[in-house]
């Protein structure tokens, strides 16, 4: 096979064969086929797409590229999550001790944030002592004894995904529905998943900016899932408007506490139970969806959830006493309040505007490697819908910098909208792919 002919094939249209995929992807993995080659193949799927076929033969390709995990010792099935990313989205620190305090096992290869996305791992670290780069035996062994682990991918696992992400985001083929679909399963499939539920969010804090994209982009993982004999189920999740109240990393853990012991925001505790439901479904915990949510709402009930949580946190060596007395997290030397000078209806918040004002806090990254302030974040104190009267604080600004708090206020001011007349509440969900 040549290289360039399978450019010029897919540069016409052509649809690629399982054999031209694997040699693209194995070539590339070591390095035989260049970086401008690699660009004009991304490119051209970019323009042309792929087909439900070609895109599982690539992510089945991407996955093969390095360690393939397989934990079919340690449990029958093993059941992940994977959200598409948001602002506020803490929902594995909740959904993960959930289902493991069912007895499913729950092994979790998870990233870091960049841009308005915060990251998962980083949120960990704001607990001082937590372990992130687990070795392949360190994370077996935690599954096996604890059924549960959270840590950083190996970069072992799906090399090839690494190598073409890196490309593709500095050639402007990032937005493609094979190569996004195909990034994300590789990891998974690699990860050892036999059943996945993927929660896909659309709307101004997200990615995907619609519910039509996010239903694409859904239908193209779970299409994958399927045609690798997987059981995948994905959510359409909203992203109008930061889910949960809190923004930053030891904001968020803080909320996520509150979440187990029973007293968090009601959004939060409502997606984390249904993407716990369908979890407990899918690993064959329960027999239908709505045993699957009548269990979930026990184990968080019960305070099994939150045993389990601390279970895994001092598993990976954080400490704690930072969570059994949240105060003991980072704290940010600088509390200001937002407030409204009119009355009305919350509108609109803009989510991504929310994001990026956190980020600028130093609460995320704009490029791989920026330090992370684990303290600094915003808390919201209104959901879109709810009537607010003047002079009532919208958001608590948490900084370290007084010019950064100050530039904070200024933006945040201008990320909502109000209206004289009432709003309908924003939905959680807008729809299933199955």
């Amino acid at each position: 096979m040549r290289v360039t002919d399978i450019i010029e094939k897919k540069r016409d249209g052509g649809e690629l064969s399982t054999q031209e995929i694997e040699f693209f992807i194995n070539g590339y993995t070591r390095g035989e086929i260049p970086d401008y080659q690699a660009a004009a193949w991304c490119m051209a799927v970019y323009f042309r797409g792929m087909t439900r076929r070609e895109t599982a033969d690539l992510t089945l390709a991407m996955a093969r590229s390095g360690d393939m995990l397989d934990l079919h010792d340690i449990a029958p099935i093993v059941v992940d999550k994977h959200s598409s990313g948001g602002v506020g989205d803490k929902v594995s620190l909740v959904a993960v001790p959930l289902v493991a305090a069912a007895g499913l096992p729950v092994g979790k290869m998870s990233g870091r944030g960049l841009s308005f996305s915060g990251g998962t791992l980083d949120k960990l670290e704001s607990i001082q002592g937590y372990r992130v780069d687990l070795s392949e035996a360190e994370f077996r062994q935690q599954l096996r004894l604890h059924g549960i682990v959270l840590s950083g991918q190996s970069g072992d696992l799906a090399p090839a995904d690494g190598k073409l992400y890196a490309l593709r985001d500095v050639t402007g083929s990032v937005p493609s529905l094979p190569l996004i679909a195909s990034s994300i399963m590789s990891k998974k499939i690699a990860a050892g998943a036999d059943a996945i539920v993927l929660d896909v969010k659309c709307g101004s804090g997200a990615f995907m900016k619609t519910p039509d994209e996010a239903r694409d982009l859904a239908e193209t993982m779970v299409g994958i899932g399927t045609a690798l004999g997987r059981k995948v189920v994905a959510l359409i999740g909203d992203m109008e408007q930061p889910l949960g109240y809190a923004i930053g990393n030891a904001l968020e853990v803080k909320e996520a506490i509150d979440t187990l012991h029973g007293h968090g925001p009601a959004d939060l505790t409502e997606h984390c139970l249904v993407v716990a439901a369908h979890m407990l479904h899918l690993g064959e915990k329960a027999t239908t969806l709505e045993q699957g949510r009548a269990l979930a709402e026990k184990l968080l009930a019960d305070n099994a959830a939150w045993q389990k949580f601390v279970e895994w946190i001092a598993a990976q060596g954080g400490d704690v006493s930072m969570i059994e007395n949240p105060d003991r997290l980072p704290r940010a030397s600088i509390v200001r309040e937002v407030r409204t000078d009119r009355a009305g209806y919350l509108r609109s918040i803009n989510a991504l505007e929310v994001g990026l004002t956190s980020v600028d806090l130093g609460a995320g990254r704009e490029k791989k490697g920026d330090p992370i302030d684990h303290a600094v974040g915003l808390m919201l104190h209104v959901k879109v819908g709810d009537k607010v009267e003047a002079g009532q604080a919208l958001f608590t600004i948490h900084a370290n910098d007084q010019a950064k708090a100050t530039a904070a206020e200024d933006r945040l001011r201008r990320a909502v909208m109000l209206s004289d007349n009432p709003v309908k509440p924003l939905p959680l969900f807008y729809g299933i792919v199955s």
